[in-house]
């Protein structure tokens, strides 16, 4: 599983991306960014984050609100702690060489292969059980996607790649193009990536329960209103249990958001309370709403200083974009000399 020629000297590059297709939440920081931002404090790795507008185009966006959708995303990420010189911040339709790199790589992708994509195939069950035509409402950017998600990944010479349960089939779809590249071209052009899987990574539970999602609308909004978070925390799903019953913490998605935000002291007294049963759900979620602001609300600041300054948002993503279009354009020269091109 040897790829392109390393050197010792050489900085471990980082890459993951986010879709601009709403306001990112508090599972998407806990979950996604907070872990990155830690890994981006190594001044040794280079980070690549790009906000996925390309893929945004598969559901037809109103074009006003794909703009505004990515400075929105684009300043949230910079504003959750990377902002650092060794993260590059970057809109993904402004790296001309991937779109080319996804060409190349169609070349060599099997129809088997993208019929096994997880959204494909989850498009397809839908029609089936409302019984529609199996390709109904499905375009080439869906079908195509896990073709640019490689371009995306093997373009920026990525060496590892932050992976969840739900990712993790993109992650190994690139593998295997970049394998049959080498195989079809005898060479080896395309760096292999690996799957970072980071430890004790929170994974949060939404208003209801489920894991929080925007499809689910069981999210909280990472950069709302003070009063709107807290409103919101108020509308998590709890059971009927008295204050003075003990509960048990590891069953409430009260204490799952505790233990993401909150400070060890005030989780092993909350815990405590808990089981002895002298706290009640209303109490908790005052505390919650409490822990969870002072947490939001350095992340708030910066990012409504990006938004009331977008001259500077632009350059900051101009920086990235010309970063990310000099590597990506190597491995692009790289693959076309490979093939002939």
């Amino acid at each position: 599983m040897t790829t392109h020629s390393t050197t010792t000297n050489r900085r471990i590059a980082t890459l993951t991306g986010f879709k601009p297709t709403g306001e990112l939440h508090l599972g998407n920081y806990a979950g996604a960014i907070r872990p990155l931002a830690r890994l981006a404090a190594d001044e040794h790795r280079d980070v690549y984050v790009f906000v996925a507008d390309l893929h945004a185009l598969n559901g037809h966006p109103d074009p006003a609100a794909l703009a505004d959708r990515t400075q929105r995303l684009a300043a949230a990420l910079l504003a959750c702690g990377l902002d650092r010189p060794n993260v590059h911040v970057y809109r993904q339709s402004r790296v001309p060489a991937i779109a080319r790199l996804a060409a190349l790589l169609s070349n060599v992708t099997s129809k088997g292969l993208l019929n096994r994509a997880h959204a494909y195939k989850a498009s397809v069950a839908a029609n089936a059980e409302a019984r529609r035509d199996p390709d109904h409402g499905i375009n080439m950017g869906l079908y195509g996607y896990p073709i640019l998600m490689a371009a995306d990944i093997l373009g920026l010479d990525a060496d590892e790649v932050p992976v969840g349960a739900d990712q993790a089939q993109h992650l190994e779809i690139a593998v295997d193009l970049a394998q049959q590249f080498a195989r079809t071209y005898r060479g080896q052009a395309l760096r292999e990536p690996r799957a970072l899987v980071t430890e004790s990574v929170a994974t949060l539970p939404g208003l209801d329960g489920r894991k929080m999602s925007k499809s689910y609308g069981n999210t909280i909004t990472l950069m709302a209103d003070p009063n709107v978070i807290k409103d919101t925390i108020r509308r998590i799903v709890t059971d009927s249990t008295p204050p003075e019953q003990p509960k048990d913490p590891d069953a409430c998605t009260l204490i799952a958001f505790l233990r993401a935000f909150g400070d060890d002291s005030t989780i092993q007294e909350v815990e405590t309370r808990y089981r002895n049963g002298t706290i009640g759900y209303g109490e908790t979620k005052a505390l919650l709403a409490e822990v969870i602001e002072q947490h939001v609300t350095p992340l708030r600041h910066r990012y409504e200083r990006l938004r009331a300054e977008p001259a500077a948002l632009h350059e900051r993503l101009i920086e990235g974009e010309q970063h990310a279009a000099r590597r990506a354009d190597q491995v692009l020269t790289r693959a076309m000399t490979a093939i002939g091109l």
